[in-house]
């Protein structure tokens, strides 16, 4: 009876998984049509489905795109597709991230920024930015890999101040993480000092976005995010253990020292590659598996898949509105996140308060 019981909750679960997984990728793939249609020139969807329907092995035949413009065509596939691509790349890692750390704090307001991530790679861009290195080069190249090294080099200080004999304390964790953001943070408004000239580069990095997305960044990013989402999704279960506490976990039998480095890692791996191809986007990694966990409940194995095209979607729509509220002009897209995140972050807040959210 406990066999077929395992059996039938596990295939319960899978069911509930394919379900949210199905609906999260067809409004996914509807908002990638729309935000390609969308734009300073409007495109028909029929143009845009033609389009990127033709660049498919198996219907490149079968789709005709003759009456489509070749202007049109650069638009959707050189300007407007690579966009997209790494908006919901990067919109998937940092709710994957977000994952990791609420469970690894046990709490649902944790997410990169807790251990220093973001001020890291804040600090890595300006140092590139204001002390112009690379410049005339490989220009954003360098500026990515100077806010990636900055993120996981703040990762791995934060846990190495953390760490007591061969543990590593959630609180020791927190604590060295706000503090050694406090001291990043000063670092960068003394660089922005220094040089008040490049202010406005460093000002629009720090607000996040995708303008001048191109397929060499989405390069750069795909392959290692898609890896650590992927090798997150074997750690549900440690991750479901995390949840009880660190000492039930252990009870249960988990390596619980060993498999927190490795999460913290794949975590900060993952949020760096993020922020070092699109700036500081905020609030993302923290109401997007928030607001799955209110669909899907608390398992991982739901919860980890589903948050990252979760992540992806609302990364997606919220770039969208970047590009269109102000058009032509547009607005950074971590000021769209940032209007939509705080009031939720208050929410979570009173909620907390209250012990709705545990």
């Amino acid at each position: 009876m406990d066999n077929t019981g395992q059996e039938l909750g596990l295939t319960t679960k899978r069911t509930q998984l394919l379900k949210y997984m199905t609906f999260l990728m067809l409004a996914l793939l509807l908002s990638l049509f729309i935000s390609a249609s969308l734009g300073a020139a409007d495109l028909p969807l029929s143009t845009t489905a033609a389009v990127f329907l033709s660049r498919l092995p198996f219907l490149s035949r079968v789709v005709d795109t003759t009456r489509v413009e070749s202007a049109a065509e650069v638009i959707l596939l050189q300007i407007r597709l690579p966009r997209i691509v790494l908006a919901m790349v990067v919109g998937a890692a940092l709710a994957t991230a977000g994952v990791i750390f609420q469970a690894l704090f046990r709490n649902p307001m944790a997410d990169s920024w807790i251990i220093g991530v973001s001020p890291g790679a804040a600090l890595g861009a300006t140092i590139a930015i204001v002390f112009k290195i690379g410049h005339g080069m490989i220009g954003l190249s360098v500026l990515s890999l100077f806010a990636f090294m900055g993120a996981m080099g703040t990762t791995l200080f934060v846990y190495r101040i953390a760490r007591t004999g061969t543990a590593v304390p959630v609180a020791n964790l927190l604590l060295s993480g706000i503090a050694a953001g406090a001291f990043l943070n000063a670092l960068v408004s003394l660089l922005m000092m220094i040089g008040q000239e490049d202010l406005h580069r460093i000002f629009f990095w720090m607000l996040g976005g995708f303008t001048g997305a191109s397929w060499n960044r989405v390069i750069l990013a795909l392959p290692f995010v898609l890896f650590c989402v992927v090798v997150v999704l074997f750690f549900s279960r440690d991750l479901n253990l995390f949840l009880l506490g660190e000492e039930r976990a252990s009870q249960l039998g988990m390596e619980t020292e060993k498999v927190k480095l490795i999460l913290i890692l794949l975590a900060s791996l993952v949020a760096s590659l993020a922020v070092s191809v699109s700036g500081i986007i905020g609030f993302v990694g923290l109401i997007t598996p928030h607001t799955v966990r209110l669909v899907t409940g608390p398992d991982h194995r739901l919860l980890t898949p589903t948050s990252a095209l979760a992540g992806a979607l609302i990364m997606l729509v919220s770039d969208t509105f970047a590009r269109l509220v102000l058009s032509p002009r547009e607005i950074p897209v971590g000021v769209i996140t940032a209007m939509i995140g705080a009031p939720f972050f208050i929410y979570l807040l009173r909620s907390r308060k209250r012990g709705l959210v545990r």
